[in-house]
């Protein structure tokens, strides 16, 4: 991890096209701004997080039902019995 020290209206550039400068420091809160081009998305870490763990949960449901797919289907590709067999 990189560390800085920057004081109100510094900057920092990330990869050319991404500028984070320090708007306001109050305290122990720090506000940032943030300049960079539209193709690029920027989240809060709770809120990535968040859908990370969204994105894990639902591939897991869909892994378990393509399981519960796959079992249905060799149960069905046995042939039924039927009282007419027992003669």
């Amino acid at each position: 991890m990189l560390y800085l020290t920057r004081k109100v209206g510094d900057s920092v550039i990330i990869d050319d096209n991404i500028e984070v400068t320090v708007v306001e420091v109050r305290g122990k809160t720090v506000k940032l701004g943030f300049t960079f081009p539209e193709n690029v998305q920027v989240l809060r870490r709770e809120l990535f997080d968040r859908i990370q763990e969204e994105n894990r949960s639902a591939t897991a449901s869909v892994d378990l039902a393509r399981q519960l797919a796959g079992h249905s289907a060799t149960t069905k590709s046995a042939a039924p019995v039927s009282d007419d067999d027992a003669d």
